[in-house]
């Protein structure tokens, strides 16, 4: 993917000061409220019998607050975060090595979960459903299982395919959320308290194109903040106005539905070549040399939430909300466009 893609609802280098304005605590923290909800009562339900909180697993597009999501339930139940990612964890070992670390209550939060490889995986189940974690010593005949106890902890796993995970791991979370998309309220209040932890300057117009154009992801409206904070001193008087952020985004390529080139060249591809499909995503992203995890990561879910794409069994299928958008006749026949968008 490339790094330098604003609209990338992934975190990438520039996204080092997303740190310090991260919420640290329910109160704080805006959108996803059903989830947020109920995730505060097995908080509180887990400090009044003074257990360990359930494992919980957080999934859905990147972007939308689970590392963050974690932080405060680690803060909340006044405990420590340990924090990696499947990729990173690549022996039983160094699993074993991290959870023998944990203090009573500790969470650990595993980014990417569904990347871990099975036998680290299987390292995992006891410890998760036993509390303790079988070292095998030796080799051959004389190889023995040996079990160690584990202090009572929390594995919160984040990941954006949850149909990835393996059954026995999904099963062995027993609180499970699925994070939404924001809608543009929500954004804007996100995009108004990043403001004043950065002493940006914007009126309410500009807060309002800002958050039409972020995708429905906290990261992103926070990333294009910054960058039009840096537009708005050079080409303005340092304050984001509507005019600012509207001309700004259009100089890095991002438009009014918060589509950039590589959202448009997947659709032109879908729309021109394939005749609005039915074609699988393999086609798509090699037909515009781009990779298949940002196709199906990032594109598509956003794509699909304005109703501009569907996927069927047989392929993807551009809408007629996406021919118009496009301004392009649909081939006589096609269904989808047809039938219109589902959403």
């Amino acid at each position: 993917m490339d790094e330098q893609r604003l609209s990338s609802p992934e975190q990438l280098m520039e996204d080092g000061e997303e740190i310090f304005i991260r919420p640290r605590f329910f109160r704080e923290y805006t959108g996803q409220e059903q989830t947020k909800e109920n995730i505060e009562i097995f908080v509180k339900a887990a400090l009044l019998r003074g257990e360990a909180l359930d494992h919980v697993l957080l999934y859905g597009p990147p972007g939308l607050g689970k590392t963050t999501l974690a932080s405060i339930i680690a803060n909340e139940l006044n405990v420590n975060i340990r924090i990696t990612s499947g990729p990173a964890i690549t022996r039983p070992g160094d699993l074993a090595a991290i959870i023998s670390a944990l203090d009573e209550r500790d969470i650990l939060f595993i980014d990417e979960i569904h990347r871990l490889n099975r036998a680290v995986e299987e390292v995992l189940y006891p410890a998760m459903e036993d509390y303790c974690i079988d070292i095998m010593t030796g080799k051959g005949p004389g190889a023995k299982s040996l079990r160690f106890a584990l202090p009572p902890f929390t594995l919160i796993g984040a990941t954006t395919q949850a149909g990835m995970l393996s059954a026995p791991l999904r099963d062995r979370f027993g609180v499970i959320c699925r994070l939404e998309f924001y809608d543009e309220q929500e954004l804007l209040t996100i995009i108004r308290r990043s403001a004043r932890i950065f002493d940006v300057q914007l009126t309410e117009e500009g807060a309002v194109e800002i958050s039409r154009r972020s995708r429905g992801t906290p990261r992103i409206a926070n990333r294009l903040l910054r960058r039009l904070r840096d537009f708005a001193e050079v080409k303005g008087d340092g304050i984001i106005s509507r005019d600012i952020a509207d001309s700004a985004l259009t100089m890095l390529g991002i438009d009014g539905n918060g589509l950039d080139i590589v959202d448009r060249k997947m659709m032109l591809a879908l729309l021109e070549k394939y005749a609005g499909g039915p074609v699988g995503a393999e086609s798509i992203a090699a037909s515009i040399s781009e990779s298949l995890n940002t196709i199906e990561d990032v594109c598509e879910p956003y794509l699909m939430k304005i109703g501009f794409l569907q996927r069927t069994p047989r392929g993807r299928l551009a809408t007629r909300l996406a021919w118009d958008y496009f301004g392009l006749e649909p081939p006589r026949g096609n269904a989808a466009a047809d039938q219109g968008s589902i959403f």
